[in-house]
């Protein structure tokens, strides 16, 4: 199988291989890099599990080859949290008990990290509308969405109350 030269920004460090035209990015990240923390739910780009930041953007790293992310700047999950220190998404998701089997919350929390960049006091409906492709199979959503209004409290500046 023919190989193609890749070269990527990935959680600020620079990355360089050589794969394969049909290796799906989200393999790419696991299991080359080691970046378990982008799960591979339904890969059919329904689940929202494997979602990352491309370029700015959030993306379903399962639709994507890797070859087509060369020269990209990609942050996963494992890149949020600077010197040990929780992401304040991070944290809400903590505090607020957004998570339970925890399988589709670096999902959630990477389609949160966009929706903040972009939005940062979405009301309740808006936060709803950014998840839209994420699905928990544990929760009802009630406590996602408190743990994002957590967040972007936090990130304004806000005291967030007990």
């Amino acid at each position: 199988m023919a190989t193609h030269p890749i070269s990527l920004t990935i959680n600020g460090k620079g990355q360089q291989s050589s794969v394969e035209s049909r290796r799906l990015l989200v393999h790419y990240l696991r299991d080359e890099l080691g970046l378990t923390g982008t799960h591979i739910g339904c890969e059919t780009s329904q689940c929202g599990a494997c979602t990352i930041m491309l370029n700015g953007s959030a993306v379903k790293s399962c639709t994507l080859f890797a070859v087509q992310a060369d020269g990209a700047e990609i942050m996963t999950i494992e890149g949020l949290a600077k010197d040990g220190e929780m992401h304040p998404i991070q944290e809400g998701f903590w505090e607020e008990h957004g998570l339970q089997c925890g399988f589709c919350t670096p999902g959630m929390i990477m389609s949160t990290y966009d929706l903040l960049q972009k939005n940062p006091n979405p009301d309740e409906h808006e936060i709803r509308h950014a998840l839209h492709g994420n699905l928990c199979r544990c929760t009802g959503y009630q406590h996602i969405v408190k743990s994002i209004q957590y967040a972007a409290n936090k990130m304004q500046g806000a005291t967030v109350a007990d």
